[in-house]
């Protein structure tokens, strides 16, 4: 992205994306769509408050803490999101309206009413588009490599949503390919800690969801999406017990996969 003739971000504002161990060894390969919570200078804040900016509707709160460290455990490249999805939500196709909302949950957003055309094509060319971009990219280069990648985009769900408590601490979220997830929900199951949401509290579809389709799908690579209760992950330890406990479900999940196949 030429940040020079940038309309958006300043030259001095962080890239839409970071890229962490991008050899790293592992198949897996992760990412965090919703991971900051930052706006662009020339958005001022949206007319937000910083508490606002703090909440689940400007990021998935824990979440980039979980995958930072749960890339460092397997040894897999993550690529991750910097700036709020209220700027624009790169787990959406740019088109729709909830990709810049005018009111999340219940709060308006006030920056984000009556967007020219313009505008939101500067918020898509200057952040959607390369994090997509990088994503594909480095998926490009594994398989050219000969190398497997299977994809887990990481993200976080609160604990209550429009008055309705969520019971799950962790939700499995897939559409056309269920394989892994039915694979780690045993793993879940057998170990009997938690509540395991399948498909809770969402499910992954063309239409509500940019990166399993796209990147995922689209390629016939394995994938799935982890959503997990933020009151588990707002603390540095609650993230460092996350990853400790996702790398080794992964792991595990991958080799009963893996295990099917060859009996097939």
């Amino acid at each position: 992205m030429d940040m020079v003739a940038s309309r958006l971000l300043a030259p001095d504002e962080p890239a839409p994306f970071r890229v962490y161990r991008e050899a790293g060894a592992s198949p897996f390969f992760l990412t965090c769509d919703h991971a900051g919570n930052l706006i662009p200078k020339r958005l001022g804040s949206l007319g937000l408050t910083p508490i606002d900016l703090a909440r689940h509707i400007a990021w998935d709160v824990g979440a980039v803490g979980v995958a930072r460290r749960l890339s460092a455990q397997l040894d897999a490249t993550l690529v991750t999101q910097t700036y709020s999805r209220l700027v624009i939500d790169c787990n959406r196709q740019p088109s729709r309206p909830d990709a810049m909302p005018e009111v999340s949950e219940a709060t308006p957003i006030p920056g984000n009413r009556g967007l020219l055309p313009e505008e939101t094509a500067t918020r898509v060319a200057e952040i959607h588009r390369p994090y997509h971009e990088t994503i594909a990219r480095l998926l490009d280069e594994r398989a050219a490599a000969g190398r497997r990648s299977v994809l887990i985009a990481v993200h976080s769900f609160t604990p209550v949503y429009h008055g309705v408590e969520r019971p799950w601490q962790i939700g499995l979220l897939y559409n056309r390919d269920p394989a892994l997830a039915l694979c780690l929900k045993e793993i879940l199951v057998e170990d009997g800690s938690l509540c395991v949401g399948d498909n809770e509290p969402y499910r992954v579809g063309d239409e509500t969801d940019y990166g399993i389709p796209v990147h995922g799908e689209k390629r016939g690579i394995t994938s799935l999406e982890i959503e997990i209760r933020h009151d588990q992950i707002e603390t540095l330890a609650g993230q460092e017990r996350w990853a400790e406990r996702l790398a080794e479900w992964f792991t595990e999940a991958l080799r009963r996969l893996d295990a099917m196949a060859d009996v097939l």
